[in-house]
């Protein structure tokens, strides 16, 4: 289907009696959704429809647009400001004859940029900076910013990821900047409604301190499970607190449980999230009761592939986290099954052949936010709460 801008997307989520066939219902029951149009009710629409585009124009000047790309159970996550900077929060697999970098330059023409100016890699797994030098090859890089060297020398795979990402940096192929919990990227706005990026996790370490407006007791830490310390490159994953106006968006790569309760327990050091960026793909080893009560998301979005990623008993945590309005997914999962998967219009990629659909979320300093299915064409506007 054709391209269709955040701005006239965002016009009819938000105003469903003149678009009914574009919205799915934001309960949680998940069903689609089924709209009567009144005449009196196009009337009004068509009465107001000027204004509206151009409050509508002038809203999608400020929006922010994040772009979830299948990578089929790796992670590259696009984020694209309102002037027009770019930051990518991982690369994908190699190989697949440039699939997954293909696909992120994709994505990158949809938002209309031609340059990436950061790229996050959280860690140095294949399925996050494997795609890295087809990327390179395809599209400008500003700086790519990372947790410190590799741990993992183990590890085969992890080990060619890290030797390619040195060769790049001979090459001179972008900058380079290390990070440390407490950090703000360099993406940052000084603006009030600029956006805000905030490292939380890397290198193995937490911030220290709780984040402006959170630091509350966390209840759920009481008997909470002890996981076991992680020894692989998961641990040292650069996890990211991005703040938009009052938005708050939480992407925490790979990291493990046992991170995650140094981040909530006993104390809630992050806050309330309103998106949440599921932690490594789904699986078991992240996203722990604990995070997702202390965070509280109003929605997940989940980057997992069809073999790989969407455990049940971490999508059962999801759904019953406390706020949880709905949770989307980039694949179906064979692993869940019909018990554990969301209804077909929150899923980018239903079962069957892949075809590399994505995700994609528009989002306003005041809280508001789209997320739209390109699949469906269909999507849910979420008001500012």
């Amino acid at each position: 289907m054709p391209y269709i801008p955040g701005e006239r997307r965002s016009l009819m989520l938000r105003m469903p009696w003149l678009f009914p066939s574009l919205l799915v219902t934001r309960s949680r029951t998940r069903t689609a959704a089924s709209w009567r149009t009144p005449i009196s009710c196009i009337i009004l629409a068509v009465l107001f429809l000027s204004s509206s585009w151009a409050a509508s124009s002038d809203a999608a000047q400020k929006a922010l647009h994040i772009f979830f790309v299948d990578v089929e159970g790796g992670q590259a996550t696009l984020f694209v400001t309102p002037a027009g900077q770019s930051l990518l929060i991982d690369t994908g697999w190699p190989g697949n004859d440039g699939r997954d970098a293909d696909r992120i330059v994709a994505a990158a023409k949809n938002a209309g940029i031609r340059k990436i100016d950061y790229v996050v890699i959280t860690h140095f797994h294949t399925d996050h900076v494997g795609g890295l030098p087809q990327l390179a090859a395809r599209i400008p890089i500003g700086t790519v910013i990372d947790h410190g060297d590799n741990r993992e020398s183990t590890d085969t795979p992890t080990v060619q990821g890290w030797q390619a990402y040195q060769e790049l940096l001979a090459a001179k192929k972008f900058k380079r900047l290390t990070v440390k919990p407490g950090d703000s990227l360099p993406i940052s706005s000084t603006s009030v409604d600029g956006l805000q990026a905030t490292v939380v996790s890397a290198d193995g370490a937490v911030i220290d301190h709780p984040l402006p407006g959170a630091g509350q007791e966390n209840a759920s830490c009481t008997n909470a499970e002890a996981y076991p310390t992680d020894q692989t490159e998961n641990v040292r994953s650069v996890g990211t607190l991005i703040t938009f106006g009052t938005l708050r968006i939480l992407d925490l790569g790979d990291l493990t449980r046992d991170k995650e309760m140094e981040l909530v327990c006993p104390r809630n050091k992050l806050g309330a999230i309103d998106i949440y960026i599921v932690s490594h793909h789904g699986w078991s080893q992240s996203s722990s009761p604990a995070l997702l009560n202390a965070i509280a998301p109003r929605v997940a979005i989940m980057d997992n592939g069809a073999k790989k990623g969407g455990t049940p008993s971490v999508w059962d945590i999801i759904e019953k986290s406390p706020r949880l309005e709905n949770l989307w997914q980039l694949h179906y999962s064979d692993e869940g099954g019909a018990a554990h998967n969301v209804a077909a219009e929150f899923i980018a990629n239903p079962e069957g052949p892949d075809a590399g659909n994505y995700l994609e979320l528009t989002a306003w300093p005041n809280g508001r936010f789209d997320v739209w299915n390109p699949r469906t064409a269909k999507g849910i506007h979420y008001p500012a709460r």
